[in-house]
C-alpha cells in the first residue's frame, strides 16, 4: 500500500509526512521546479497480531505495512501547463492512493503563497490541478490515436477504437470538474485506463492540516469520511516521543488516537483493505489484500507460487482461535475448516495454504 502525500507550498506536507511515519524529516523552504520525494515505511497496527505472536511465540512478527511518500509541492497550473512535469507525474502516479493536505494553521514565520487559510480552496485547487493533467494527457493521447487507428492489424485497431470511445466519454467529467474516481468504470475500463497515470482516478485522502490550538469543530464543515483533522506539528512531536511520554500529551491535549493510526485506518478503508493472518515456526505474519480476494488471491500475496499451485486453505478465524485458546484446541472444537478455490477471504483469518508446484 503506497500513499502518496501530496499538497501546495508550505501546506505542511512533511509535517505530516513525519506524523504519519515517526520521521524527523526537515521540511525545507519551497523552491520552484526542484522535484523531492521522501519516503518512509509504517507498520500498520493490529492488536490481533500481538496476540498471535503471544500465543504461538515465534521469532519474529511482522506486521503489514504502508509506504509513504511525501512529494514535492504541487504548484497552482502545473495541470493547465501539461502533465505536471515528467518526475513529478510520474512520483505522484507511482502511488495507491494520494494523501491530500490543505493548510489550516496560521503561523506568520512559514510564508502561505496564497495568501489565505482555506482548506475547502485548497482542497478544490488540488483536485482542479489534477483534473486539468487528465484533460491534456486525454488530449494527447486522442491525437495519437487518430494518427493510428487506420493503420496495424484488425485487432489494434479495434482496440485502439474501444481506447477512443472510452476516452471520449471521460473527457466531459473531467471537463465538468468531476475526477475519474466517481465514473462508472467495468474492470476492464479500469484495465485499460491503467497506464495512463490519471490522477483524478487515485482514491483521495485528505487531511486538515491545523494549528496545536486549534479544535477540531472549527473545520467541522469539511470534515468528513474521507477528510479528517491533524494538528500536525503537535503530532508530529508526539510521533517521536516514548509511549508513556505520548500518552500524557495525548491526554493533556484531547486527543483519543494518534493521527498516524487514523491515517492508516481510512486508507485502509479507502482502499477496501482486509488483513489475514499466516503463522509458522518462525513468524506470524499479517497481509493486506482486497475485500473480497479469495483464497488463492490471498496465497498469491504471500508467494506466487502458492497461488499458482493452490490447493486448500486451512482456516480458522482469529476470534474462534481466541476464544479456544491454541490451534490444537481449535482443531478439536471442529473451528478449522478446508475452503477451495471460491472462498472469499474474511477480514481476521488465519490461513495455512496447501500448494504443490
Amino acid at each position: 500500500m503506497r500513499i502518496g502525500i501530496v499538497g501546495g507550498p508550505n501546506s505542511g506536507k512533511t509535517t505530516i509526512f513525519n506524523a504519519l511515519t515517526r520521521s524527523a524529516t526537515a521540511a525545507t523552504a519551497y523552491s520552484s521546479g526542484r522535484l523531492e520525494v521522501h519516503t518512509a515505511v509504517v507498520d500498520v497496527p493490529d492488536p490481533r497480531l500481538g496476540l498471535l505472536a503471544q500465543m504461538f511465540a515465534p521469532r519474529k512478527a511482522v506486521y503489514a505495512q504502508v509506504t509513504y511518500n511525501d512529494i514535492a509541492g504541487l504548484t497552482g497550473g502545473a495541470g493547465n501547463e501539461g502533465q505536471i512535469g515528467g518526475p513529478l507525474l510520474n512520483a505522484i502516479a507511482a502511488n495507491d492512493a494520494l494523501l491530500l493536505v490543505a493548510r489550516a494553521f496560521r503561523d506568520p514565520n512559514v510564508l502561505d503563497p496564497d495568501e489565505s487559510v482555506d482548506p475547502g480552496a485548497a482542497f478544490a485547487a488540488l483536485e482542479t490541478e489534477f483534473l486539468l493533467n487528465d484533460m491534456v494527457t486525454i488530449d494527447g493521447r486522442l491525437e495519437r490515436i487518430t494518427a493510428q487507428r487506420s493503420r496495424g492489424p484488425v485487432e489494434e485497431r479495434q482496440r485502439l477504437a474501444q481506447e477512443e470511445a472510452l476516452l471520449t466519454r471521460l473527457y466531459p467529467l473531467l471537463e465538468e470538474g468531476s475526477p475519474l474516481r466517481e465514473a462508472t468504470l467495468s474492470d476492464d475500463e479500469m484495465k485499460l485506463l491503467g497506464g495512463f497515470g490519471f490522477l483524478s482516478l487515485k482514491p483521495v485522502l485528505r487531511v486538515v492540516n491545523a494549528g496545536d490550538e486549534d479544535e477540531e469543530e472549527m473545520f467541522s464543515d469539511h470534515l468528513n469520511e474521507g477528510t479528517f483533522f491533524l494538528r500536525g506539528r503537535l503530532e508530529a512531536e508526539i510521533a517521536l516521543m516514548t509511549q508513556d511520554e505520548a500518552a500524557e500529551f495525548l491526554d493533556g491535549f484531547g486527543i483519543v488516537e494518534q493521527g498516524l493510526n487514523r491515517a492508516i485506518r481510512r486508507c485502509y478503508r479507502l482502499l477496501g483493505l482486509i488483513s489475514f493472518f499466516t503463522i509458522g515456526d518462525n513468524e506470524v505474519r499479517s497481509w493486506a489484500v482486497g475485500a473480497g480476494s479469495t483464497a488463492p488471491e490471498a496465497a498469491g500475496a504471500v508467494h506466487t507460487d502458492m497461488q499458482k499451485g493452490f490447493i486448500r486453505a486451512e482456516t480458522v478465524h482469529f476470534d474462534s482461535l481466541k476464544e479456544a485458546g491454541s490451534m490444537a484446541e481449535a482443531r478439536n472444537q471442529g473451528l478449522l475448516r478446508l475452503e477451495g478455490k471460491e472462498y472469499v477471504v474474511q477480514d481476521g483469518d488465519v490461513l495455512n495454504f496447501r500448494f504443490n508446484v
